[in-house]
């Protein structure tokens, strides 16, 4: 569903700009994408906010959807109705661009209006050069290929950069730690070149209809080494932290998925449970880069892998060696 084409466009910065009843007619009209910068705001530098109203399409019912808004210039947040749905890069006064960074955000479908128009907001904030979203596929795609999870965690979570053996328990506070998309490198967000332990963490409601449900909790790929932790009990690792920092990418484990499976009795039902993941990088990007990130069915995990593994096999290429020595 593509959004390319002209947005009501402002310069400044006010945050009841977001609000999907604000009324934007008198604003300018700008081409998306495109800079600003060629647009009749040659020189300005600084805050700036997009808005584009669209209405629901029945062909994103029931669809595993991310809103593409291509490559921002420098920092960005965007709203969907006034909700947050993604960032990249961070303002001032701890401002860090992000211009190199193309954007891709999940949108949750209870976030959509179906009996009225809907609102994307896109705050932006310029230092230098080009400005705005400047370029790349702008529009809601599906998310193909994936995993039919049961529940989706991507989006924000919490975040804090360091390593205290109690960020893993249920009742630690994290409500001063900073917001952080998920899966999207920490480097994008904030934390540019940064190297070492971060802890992510995240709080959920588990409806009962699924807490004794055989389940597994998928965190797609990180950058480099895990833990994670489900209400404090370790669940599943890739990678040996003990081997940090002189060994512990032995095993190209940055490339791995991580699945793992929660022990039965652990999750509660109805009530808040506690995803904590501590990560260990040591070079180049670093955190949870690619999803999915959420919670399946046992089973539906195992069909997923099976059907993938037929899918490869399908398109190999055999030859008499695979014929005779192949396990197909």
């Amino acid at each position: 569903m593509s959004l390319r084409g002209y947005w009501k466009f402002s310069i400044g910065d006010d945050m009841k700009w977001a609000k999907p009843e604000f009324d934007d007619k008198n604003w300018e009209s700008m081409p998306v994408p495109g800079s600003w910068q060629n647009e009749g705001f040659h020189g300005y530098h600084g805050y700036a906010w997009y808005r584009k109203k669209f209405n629901y399409s029945s062909v994103l019912n029931g669809r595993s959807i991310i809103l593409r808004i291509g490559r921002i210039d420098d920092v960005d947040q965007v709203y969907l109705n006034g909700h947050l749905i993604g960032f990249s890069g961070s303002f001032p006064p701890k401002y860090q661009s992000s211009w190199y960074a193309w954007r891709e955000y999940p949108v949750p479908e209870k976030f959509f209006e179906k009996d009225k128009p809907n609102v994307i907001s896109v705050r932006v904030y310029d230092s230098e050069l080009d400005a705005g979203i400047v370029e790349g596929e702008i529009g809601f795609f599906e998310k193909r290929d994936e995993m039919d999870l049961t529940i989706n965690l991507a989006g924000i979570w919490k975040f804090a950069i360091g390593d205290e053996v109690d960020w893993k328990d249920q009742q630690f506070d994290d409500e001063k730690w900073d917001d952080i998309m998920v899966p999207s490198a920490w480097d994008y967000q904030g934390y540019k070149d940064y190297d070492g332990f971060g802890w992510y963490r995240l709080k959920q409601v588990i409806p009962a209809s699924i807490v004794n449900k055989k389940l597994v909790l998928v965190v797609g790929k990180i950058d480099d080494i895990d833990e994670v932790y489900v209400n404090g009990k370790l669940i599943g690792s890739t990678g040996n932290m003990n081997l940090v920092p002189e060994e512990f990418n032995k095993h190209n484990e940055y490339q791995k998925f991580r699945g793992y499976f929660i022990p039965s009795g652990l999750l509660i039902p109805n009530k808040e449970n506690t995803i904590a993941v501590r990560v260990y990088d040591g070079y180049n990007i670093g955190g949870i880069y690619e999803g999915p990130v959420g919670l399946i069915e046992q089973g539906k995990y195992e069909q997923y892998w099976r059907e993938k593994k037929r899918m490869v096999n399908r398109n190999k290429k055999w030859n008499f060696w695979d014929f005779l020595f192949g396990d197909n």
